[in-house]
């Protein structure tokens, strides 16, 4: 069911959504879009951040890790 709603923009989300607009979507589309965008960014940085405990929690990868730097290191040419 859609619902409507009001909102004050300050002067930059105006220029965002005329922005939005000049790409020849509606007010209701631009708004829609940006705002299922930023849940989709949020969501996004969330499993990144989720991936990074369970990488850093992961002796063997983090062994792996090193061990390739090592490789890396020693394959280094000469300064």
């Amino acid at each position: 069911m859609a619902r409507a709603i009001s909102v004050r923009l300050d002067d930059e989300a105006d220029k965002a959504l005329r922005t939005l607009e000049a790409t020849g979507l509606t007010q209701s589309e631009a708004i829609r879009t940006a705002l299922l965008g930023e849940v989709r960014h949020r969501r996004r940085s969330q499993e990144l951040v989720a991936e990074v405990a369970a990488l850093e929690a992961d002796d063997a990868d983090r062994e792996e890790m090193l061990a390739v730097a090592e490789l890396m290191k020693a394959l280094r040419a000469p300064r």
